[in-house]
């Protein structure tokens, strides 16, 4: 338990520096003389320096261990968000999602961590514990990076850099490693892994990978283009989208830290899957229709309820599968899938949304999001594993 404590606290600062910087970014493009489909490529440059890095990440982790890749991936946060501060071009913007986004390859390990620290029957609990943690950063950052652009465009990466060594210093510190817990010693390489997942969809595991990277392909397209919208219906702008993730980010560790587990415990992770999906897809179907912002508020709330629900319970479900041995790499390729998907998602979301209009990229994720609790749905109920006792 004290090893997540730490963990979840190095989580939430790094995820702070991250949500400092993110809202800001196509209010930053457009300043510097970006079209609103370029939002999209940044946005996903960060995925595609995730995706390569996040399997061999995971394979490092497996065999020297876990906590120097947390490391490396918080003083890669703290470089990226410096270049984040000086860009006074499109280029150095792209430069900082790049390297942002190899040190966001670690999230992988950060889950194998979990599942190395934690039952089987609790994981899901835990995970959504972790993924709180990351969404408290995701409702405090916003608002603080808009306070810091008052002292200058240079300010949120400096401030984001800054959080960002304290972190580095703090993990040092007191985070342990996890890796003793389980037997290591990975026995497949990056490239079977990977190839297994496409030849062979309908095994357990690959099944939820699958689940994973095309729910993060949904979620991600709306993402991408959630602030445009807001400004062009609402008229929100870079010193007010704070607030509106605020919001967004109350709402999710809410569900995270509280109701999850309560579900976990109630329904199972499989149910509580289907059940995320479904929330998810009906939050954006609905996201394009509110005229107002009250009733806008009221919409919001399914998009985090969906996204909280569905992907702590396939991770859980997935760690189940995963051989402890490769548990990092199970999860690194987890999440590089998942990365090709946050890649694709932001490119075509925003060409669609400057072309076809506001509100078509919600509509087609929300198709996509189907597709999902089809997937969901084919999966066999498994009984919940029962959680150590306490002590």
């Amino acid at each position: 338990m004290r090893s997540l404590l730490v963990l979840m606290a190095a989580a939430f600062v790094d995820m702070l520096g991250f949500a400092m910087i993110f809202p800001l970014l196509p209010f930053s493009a457009l300043r510097l003389g970006g079209e609103p489909w370029i939002v999209g490529f940044l946005v996903a440059a960060f995925s595609v320096a995730q995706l390569a890095s996040s399997p061999i990440w995971g394979r490092v982790s497996d065999r020297y261990g876990r906590r120097p890749v947390l490391l490396i991936g918080l003083a890669s946060s703290a470089v990226g968000f410096v270049v984040f501060g000086f860009a006074d071009s499109i280029w150095l913007l792209f430069a900082s999602r790049l390297v942002q986004g190899a040190g966001g390859g670690t999230s992988g390990v950060i889950q194998a961590y979990v599942s190395d620290a934690t039952d089987p029957g609790q994981r899901a609990r835990a995970l959504g514990w972790l993924s709180a943690s990351t969404s408290a950063g995701v409702m405090i950052g916003p608002a603080i990076g808009s306070l810091a652009t008052h002292w200058g465009p240079a300010a949120p990466g400096l401030v984001a850099a800054g959080l960002c060594l304290l972190n580095v210093v703090f993990a040092w510190r007191y985070l342990r490693e996890s890796k003793a817990a389980h037997p290591h010693g990975t026995r497949t390489s990056i490239r079977a892994a990977v190839w297994r997942v496409i030849r062979r969809p309908t095994d357990p595991a690959p099944r939820y990978v699958w689940i994973y990277a095309v729910g993060m392909g949904a979620f991600m397209s709306i993402t991408a283009v959630v602030a445009l919208y807001l400004n062009s219906r609402f008229d929100i702008n870079e010193r007010t989208i704070g607030w509106v993730f605020l919001y967004i980010g109350a709402l999710s560790v809410v569900m995270r830290a509280v109701i999850l587990g309560w579900l976990v415990d109630r329904l199972g992770e499989t149910r509580v899957m289907r059940l995320g999906a479904m929330v998810l897809m009906t939050g954006l179907v609905l996201y394009p229709l509110p005229h107002t912002i009250p009733l806008m508020a009221v919409v919001i709330p399914l998009v985090p309820m969906g996204t909280a629900l569905l992907f702590p319970s396939v991770t859980a479900l997935l760690s189940h599968e995963a051989d402890p041995r490769e548990m990092g790499q199970t999860m690194g390729v987890q999440h590089a899938f998942g990365g090709v998907a946050r890649v694709v998602g932001p490119m075509w979301a925003t060409p669609v949304f400057q072309v076809l209009g506001p509100g078509v990229p919600f509509w087609i994720a929300a198709a996509i999001m189907a597709f999902v609790g089809l997937l969901a749905f084919q999966v066999p109920h498994r009984r919940q594993v029962a959680a150590a006792p306490a002590g």
